[in-house]
């Protein structure tokens, strides 16, 4: 088991507390990220144009960018011109950019060309967020910051908090727990949604809404025409993110067979060797959304790369909530 395997197995057992070190460092970690945040208050700033923030309080693997998309698309529906300001995870651009179709993900970050892929909206990507988001009101009328709860430095009208279906995991700070701030860190929040399981037990006395994303299809993303892979032959899985756990099940519940599996860690650079070791495999190669975006520039023309496919499903009146506490903090 790799080293990230062994740390997200010691997050998610709660059978078993992490070693009193770990505890200690945690400690000290809860110290320095309370007095971080304080500072981080003390320089917010406004944004262009009003923003929702979309974060968690777990590390990873809380469905943020289909979440994103989802109420990117749900905010058109309502008349919103929304605008997405991502942090560009696995890019090294300070500078924000906005993204096209010529973005390639190493440079702007996996999850913004995702998110433009999936929202034809306006998407900036830079780990400079406040000069990111001093473009947006060239762009839209409403900014959806991806991964904001933690950023104190812009203020927002609406704090979205996703809870995976699992919960907090051992309910431990980091780095002995998947914690970026305590439980009690939801009280910020004006929306709390669990991403899955209705009977999930609830963490806090706010109401939690519940959305999932589920599987749908998978799709040749290197063909034009929408060709779709059936589930007959043993295929080869191919993950770079978080919590691959959801994928797998989902494959298997479309009935796939997932003889071959390569898991690499959150947000993989992937490369020309990975890609040429990758393609030794006589198997129908199906990946994440996620991962085929830093994939495709490197895949042969004629190689079909499969993608697994998310169907989003929100609980009613969830976005119709969303717009009242807009219209209500704008």
């Amino acid at each position: 088991m790799m080293l990230h395997q062994r740390i997200e197995y010691m997050w998610w057992n709660t059978r078993r507390a992490p070693n009193l070190l770990l505890r200690a460092v945690s400690f000290i970690y809860a110290g320095l990220s309370r007095f971080d945040q304080q500072q981080r208050l003390k320089r917010a700033v406004a944004p262009s144009i009003p923003m929702i923030s979309v974060g968690n309080i777990t590390v990873g693997g809380s469905g943020k960018t289909p979440f994103v998309a989802w109420l990117a698309t749900a905010l058109k529906r309502e008349g919103f011109r929304p605008v997405l300001l991502s942090r560009g995870d696995g890019a090294n651009n300070q500078t924000p950019h906005l993204i096209s179709q010529y973005s390639k993900a190493h440079e702007v970050g996996d999850e913004a060309v995702l998110l433009y892929r999936l929202t034809d909206c306006p998407v900036i990507a830079g780990r400079d967020r406040i000069a990111g988001a001093a473009l947006a009101a060239d762009h839209g009328d409403i900014l959806i910051l991806d991964d904001g709860f933690q950023y104190r430095q812009l203020t927002r009208v609406c704090d979205i908090v996703l809870v995976p279906a699992e919960g907090v995991g051992n309910g431990c700070l980091l780095p002995a727990g998947p914690l970026r701030e305590p439980v009690s860190a939801l009280a910020r929040a004006d929306i709390i949604v669990r991403s899955g399981l209705a009977e999930a037990i609830s963490l806090s006395n706010q109401q939690e809404w519940h959305w999932s994303a589920s599987a749908g299809l998978v799709r040749d993303w290197n063909a034009q025409d929408d060709v779709l892979l059936e589930a007959s032959k043993p295929i080869h899985l191919i993950t770079g993110i978080a919590r691959p756990k959801r994928v797998i099940a989902d494959l298997q519940r479309l009935g796939f067979d997932i003889a071959q599996y390569d898991r690499f860690a959150d947000h993989h650079a992937y490369t020309r060797q990975d890609v040429q070791q990758l393609l030794q495999t006589h198997r129908s190669m199906v990946t994440t959304a996620k991962d085929a975006v830093k994939l495709l520039p490197l895949w042969p023309c004629d190689m079909p790369l499969w993608v697994l496919e998310q169907q989003i499903e929100a609980e009613d009146g969830l976005v119709e909530q969303i717009v009242k506490v807009i219209k209500v903090k704008a």
